[in-house]
């Protein structure tokens, strides 16, 4: 048996992963604002810090792996708890979480993404740009020209700064060398109270109804939380970098013809650089 963090762990997805964790006889370091074992604001610098201390404490310097569910929705005026919560909170965590995911020497890591990563249009690209950077203050400034709809601008950027964030290092010599697996997992609409929420507005709920899922309906977070059991399992050894949809078809709805594309020259110099990072590493 294993040990395990999970962010979020108090409600929603989070909450039945880490339920499911703990059924199977895994020990469990839920981290949330409320009902986790380690209460912790990760909208905040010295929330993430403290967060990082008890884990570490408690873990005994070795983790088998992590899933970081926790994250905001769209809000009004939430766009910088938002870019706080959804990429630094996962980023600064695992991020000093890698020492103890690498003694264990078989690690898995679930990143939760968003479906929002390719279905919401016109993204700035210096708010993704910016994240990377670890600049919160610059990422926000593209984002007051969306007003009202700033949040959701907010929340797409997150998710595909934290996503590319993810890729690049998912297949580097310090993690993928190490035995850690990191993947994501983008879903598209389920039904957990945040949306439900929405969907008991009356301004909110006629846009979600119509918003294209091609197999009807909404996901559940018990259907999310066996789909991240499978990518801790050892069925995703040679699993990496990968952003799995579990979205009800709304993603190939949007870009059926957009995915895969072959590689571009930029790619293949990349590709060809790590590979030999690795050959000499080894």
């Amino acid at each position: 048996m294993g040990t395990y963090v999970v962010t979020g762990s108090g409600s929603g997805m989070g909450k039945v992963t880490a339920e499911k964790l703990r059924d199977d006889g895994h020990t469990v370091i839920g981290i949330d604002l409320k009902g986790g074992d380690i209460t912790a604001d990760l909208s905040t610098d010295s929330g993430r810090k403290a967060a990082i201390a008890a884990t570490l404490e408690a873990c005994g310097g070795t983790l088998d792996g992590a899933v970081f569910a926790a994250g905001l929705g769209p809000g009004p005026g939430r766009e910088h708890v938002i870019l706080e919560v959804n990429y630094f909170g996962t980023v600064q965590l695992l991020t000093a979480f890698h020492s103890a995911l690498a003694a264990s020497g078989n690690a898995k890591v679930v990143v939760f993404s968003s479906n929002s990563t390719t279905t919401t249009p016109l993204v700035p690209a210096s708010t993704i740009k910016a994240l990377l950077a670890g600049n919160v203050d610059k990422a926000l400034r593209p984002l007051k020209k969306f007003r009202d709809n700033a949040p959701a601008f907010a929340y797409g950027g997150s998710k595909i700064a934290l996503s590319r964030w993810m890729r690049r290092l998912a297949v580097t010599p310090e993690w993928a060398g190490a035995g850690i697996r990191l993947n994501a997992i983008a879903p598209g609409a389920i039904l957990t109270p945040l949306l439900q929420a929405q969907l008991d507005d009356p301004e909110l709920a006629p846009a979600i109804e119509k918003f294209p899922v091609p197999t009807g309906g909404f996901g559940t977070a018990e259907g999310i939380a066996q789909w991240v059991m499978l990518m801790l399992s050892p069925a995703a050894d040679f699993l990496c970098g990968s952003v799995i949809f579990v979205d009800g078809g709304t993603d190939a709805y949007f870009r059926s013809d957009d995915w895969p594309k072959p590689v571009p020259l930029t790619g293949l110099s990349r590709y060809l650089r790590l590979t030999k990072e690795f050959a000499t590493r080894k």
